[in-house]
C-alpha cells in the first residue's frame, strides 16, 4: 500500500520541490502552508508520515508536534534550518522520529523517509505483549502495566524498554539505543538516553534497569 505523507512547509519553493520529489518516488503527498493548516489537515486525513518545518507562521512546528503527539504516534520528521544541537535535542524531546537540517539532499531525505516508514511497519507486528518480571508492555497500544496498573510512558520511553527486554540479558550501549530508537546514527550528546532512562526508572519504581558503567544499560531481575 502506498504511504501517505503530509508536508508542512511555509516556503512555497521548498514545499513544491519536496512534494514533487516524493510524488515521483510513488508516495501520496499532501501539503500545508503553515502549522495551523498542517494540524487541521492532519486531523482530517490519515497520514503515515509528517514532514514538518519548525519556523512557520500561525503555529510553529514544535507546537504542531506537541498537538499531534497528544493524539497520534504517527512518525514525524523535522525539516528545518535550525541546526544547533539544542534545537535537535528539543525536537527529540518532543518525540520526533528524525531531524534533517536545511540545506539537505533529496536523496538523503528519501532514505530517511524510507527508514522511518520501515520502522513504523516493523513496530506494528502481530505480537501483542512483552513481559519482564512484573512489567508488561502492550505492543498494540504502546502502553505499559505493572501489576495491572497502567504506567504512562512516552513513545521513546516505551521503545527503550521494549529494546531492553528484547535484548535481555545483553548490555545495550547508549549509542545502540540512539541508533535503534531514534533510527539512525545520532551524533549529539548521549545524555539524552540517560535522561529517558531516569524518567523510566522514576515511573516504573522498580530496580530493573541496571547501569553498566562506561557502556550502557541492561535489565536485571528483582531479587529483593
Amino acid at each position: 500500500m502506498t504511504a501517505s505523507i503530509l508536508v508542512v512547509e511555509d516556503d512555497s519553493n521548498i514545499q513544491e520541490l519536496i512534494v514533487e520529489f516524493l510524488s515521483s518516488e510513488g508516495y501520496e503527498v499532501d501539503s500545508a502552508n503553515d502549522g495551523l493548516e498542517g494540524i487541521q489537515k492532519f486531523k482530517q486525513g490519515n497520514y503515515d508520515l509528517i514532514i514538518l518545518d519548525i519556523m512557520m507562521p500561525n503555529l510553529d512546528g514544535h507546537s504542531v508536534c506537541k498537538m499531534i503527539r497528544k493524539i497520534s504516534n504517527a512518525p514525524i520528521i523535522f525539516l528545518t534550518a535550525l541546526n544547533e544541537e539544542s534545537d535537535q535535542l528539543k525536537g527529540f524531546d518532543l518525540e520526533c522520529d528524525d531531524y534533517i537540517t536545511k540545506p539537505f539532499s533529496f536523496n538523503l531525505l528519501i532514505k530517511r523517509v524510507e527508514a522511518v516508514l520501515r520502522r513504523g511497519v516493523n513496530s506494528c507486528n502481530n505480537e501483542s505483549f512483552m513481559t519482564f518480571e512484573k512489567l508488561r508492555l502492550d505492543l498494540n497500544t504502546y502502553s505499559a502495566q505493572i501489576n495491572d496498573e497502567v504506567i504512562e510512558l512516552t513513545l521513546k520511553e516505551f521503545n527503550i524498554l521494549k529494546n531492553l527486554i528484547e535484548k535481555y540479558p545483553q548490555v545495550i550501549t547508549r549509542e545502540s539505543l540512539l541508533d535503534t530508537i531514534w533510527g539512525y546514527d545520532y551524533y549529539g550528546d548521549t545524555r539524552i538516553v540517560d535522561a529517558h532512562i531516569k524518567n523510566i526508572r522514576k515511573k516504573i519504581s522498580l530496580p530493573y534497569i541496571k547501569t553498566v558503567k562506561g557502556i550502557g544499560y541492561t535489565l536485571e531481575k528483582d531479587i529483593g
